[in-house]
Parts: C-alpha cells; structure tokens; sequence
C-alpha cells in the first residue's frame, strides 16, 4: 500500500498528518526545507474566533493605497511588474466588498470555533505538550478616535455573530496591565480568544509524528507530478520518484506553484511578517494587538513577542528594517515604560504567510482530481485555522462527512 503523501511541513501538514495517523493512515510528508524554521515556528501563535472578517474587506483598498506609502506600515504591496501579482490584485479588488465579506464571516467563524475545540482538547490529551495554550481573550487596543470606532463598530458585529466581545475603558485596560501604563484611549476584549507558544507546538506535534511513524523527507523539491487520468500516482522530486495513494498540497506560499503543475489554479502571494522576542519588562500580562500599526503582543511569562506587518511579497524572504522598525516603534508608543531594544537582524523572525486573494483559506478536493486535496491559503491565521483544516482534510481523505459545512473555502472557486 503506498502512503498518503502531505506536501508541506507548516503546521497545517502536521495537524493533517496527526488526525491522519488517528485514522490509522501511512503518512509522508515532504518539504522543500529541513523544516527547523518555518512560518508555523515564530509567529503570534493567536488562536482568534474573533476574527471573522478576511483580509480582502471593504475599506482595505483605500487604506491600502495610503499604507503604499509608508515603509513602516502594516499592509504593504511592493509595486512591480508581475502577471501573478496583477491577477491576485484583482481578485483581491472584487473580494473586498460587503456582499463577499457576509459570505465568508461564517465559515471562518465556524472553522475558528472548531480549532479553538480542538486546541482545547489537545491539551488535555497531551498535557505534556508544553504549548502554553493561554486562555485569557485578545485585547484590541486603540489609540485614536477613527480606530475607536471601527473596533467598536466590529465589537457589535461580533455579538451579533454570537461571540462575547467587551468594550474597555483606559481604567479597565489597566485593571487587566497592572505592572506598567498603557497608552490606549480604550479596548475591545474578545474572552474568548486565546494564544500558545507557536515553536513549543510545532516542536512537539513533529517529535510526537515522528514517534508514531510518520515519515519526513527534508530538503525535496517537488518537480512534478505522474498521472493517470484523475488520479495522481506519484510525485517527482528531485530525489526521485514517490508513489503516493493520495496526495495533500499543503505548501502554504508555494501551494499556488504546485498547483499549476496539476493544471489547476491556486491565486496565491506569500505576505511577509516579522516578529521578535523580548524580555518582558515590566511584565505585559494580556495578549494584544496595537490596531494603529496592526502589532501582535504575545506574551510568555519572562518573555514577550511582537510581531506585525503583512508584506504582499511573494516567496521574497529577505528582510525589510523599516518594517521591522514600524513593529518596534509601536511599542512604547502603548507601552511607554517597557523596556525595548531593537533586536540584531539575526534575532528577526520573518515568514511568509500563504494568501489568498479573497482572505479565506483552500480546503478540499482539488478540481479534477479524486486524490488530491488541498489546505492551504490561511493567510496570518494559520496556527489558529489549522487543527480544523487537518481534521477536515482527514475525514474528506476518508471520505467522512465534515465537521462543518466548507463550501466557502472551495478550493477550484478561482478557476
């Protein structure tokens, strides 16, 4: 019997794999990398059912033009002559508008709440996992009156979809941040969001793989594809041929690449972001994003992580200082007491998250293929999206009902 073939080791392959060794599945999976740094490993590790509207919104077009012209903002676009880049810039155009965005609040709502169980079951499972999964909501924190608004405005959206949302005062931000100030006219708290240790995850769900006999092959380009009608037989690598029962394509940016080599289309770009640790002093107890610059604060006891900026760069992993120095000036901005230094180029994290033009992940069966499916596309939600991705792949590889109805992520929804 041949194995079921994941390529791509980010998180959502290691979740497929682990719901796919449940079932009793022979699992390989294949990376391009010797997979010891990844987008999964450094990230915020946010687990956030709060947040229900994608990327390609109403309003990001023209807050996208003004970002266009700051190297330190949050959203950027490097403007350059590029077909693929054009085709998903249009995409993302006629994605960004209401009509889309009510569309897609309950499929990312339901995909969210169904991670969000499955991390808590997780932990109870393997308590030994060390993930640090933190149970205290993501704190929205704003410093202006447009973003006031806009929070607030997305707070009333959020109950009327069911989740708990809370409206801070300054008195009330700092009855939750009692060691240091925070400079913030005001919050929206969602209780129910959550946060981990993304590398301590990733560490352990490979080692505990491994153990299982999941097998690894590091550093393997994938050149290619052996078909026979609607089945995919093998994999062409550049360390020879894989056969394969069944194949997921699970490369996260490069999803779009190994796509085009099974003739379908995956409008891809990879958006960079960065992120560093460090030490947490005076303390930040409450995991925040600082919405002006879109900065994630994670905190982890003695340490801290700050991380932001979504670059539309493609596969380019080289890393931009300003955008960097756009992380690190916000701050002390909100935090005027926090003791700061900017980190060397060798202690930058930089990863690059796996969008799609419309902000909703890809999962299912790819479009003229009965073995081949697809989890990919999850943007900067991959450690928050990708126990459910995995264990909807699983059962739609065992031809299952699905946990939750997936229409939304159709994976052949742009051919």
């Amino acid at each position: 019997m041949k194995p079921t073939i994941i390529i791509g080791g980010g998180i959502v392959g290691l979740f497929s794999a682990y719901f796919l060794q449940k079932e009793g599945i022979e699992v390989t999976i294949v990376d391009r990398t010797d997979l010891k740094d990844n987008c999964s490993t450094g990230n915020a590790g946010m687990i956030v059912p709060s947040h229900i509207i994608p990327l390609a919104a109403p309003g990001m077009i023209s807050k996208g033009i003004g970002w266009m012209f700051s190297s330190k903002s949050p959203f950027y676009i490097n403007p350059r002559l590029d077909f693929k880049l054009a085709q998903w810039c249009l995409l993302f155009f006629k994605a960004a508008n209401e009509t889309q965005v009510k569309k897609a609040i309950p499929f990312l709502k339901n995909l969210s709440l169904l991670s969000k169980a499955l991390y808590q079951e997780f932990k109870i499972e393997h308590p030994e996992s060390a993930i640090a999964l933190v149970e205290k909501g993501l704190m929205m924190a704003y410093q202006t009156s447009a973003l006031e608004k806009e929070e607030i405005e997305f707070a009333h959206l959020a109950r009327k979809h069911g989740l708990e949302a809370e409206i801070l005062t300054p008195a009330d931000i700092q009855n939750i941040e009692t060691n240091l100030e925070v400079k913030a006219r005001g919050a929206v708290l969602f209780p129910g969001d959550a946060h981990l240790d993304p590398g301590a995850l990733y560490g352990f769900l490979k080692k505990y793989l491994e153990e299982r006999g999941v097998k690894f092959q590091y550093n393997t380009q994938v050149l290619g594809f052996e078909k026979t009608g609607s089945k995919v037989e093998a994999i062409l690598t550049d360390q020879g041929k894989i056969g394969a029962d069944k194949i997921m394509l699970c490369g996260g940016s490069w999803s779009g690449e190994l796509a085009k080599m099974l003739d379908f289309s995956l409008p891809m770009m990879g958006g960079k972001g960065y992120s560093f640790t460090q030490k947490n002093n005076p303390e930040i107890k409450q995991a925040t994003i600082l919405t002006e610059m879109k900065v994630a604060v994670s905190p982890y006891g003695e340490t801290v992580r700050f991380g932001g900026t979504m670059e539309i760069a493609g596969t380019n992993q080289s890393i931009n200082l300003n955008r960097v120095k756009g992380i690190f000036e916000s701050i002390n901005r909100f935090y005027p007491a926090f003791e700061t230094k900017f980190p060397a180029e060798n202690q930058i994290w930089k990863g690059l998250r796996p969008c799609s033009p419309d902000g909703l992940p890809y999962i299912g069966l790819a479009p003229g293929y009965s073995n081949v499916l697809v989890g990919s596309g999850h943007s900067m939600m991959g450690i928050s999206l990708a126990p459910a991705t995995g264990k909807i792949l699983a059962e739609l590889h065992q031809q299952k009902a699905t946990a939750m109805e997936i229409q939304g992520f159709e994976v052949g929804r742009f051919a």
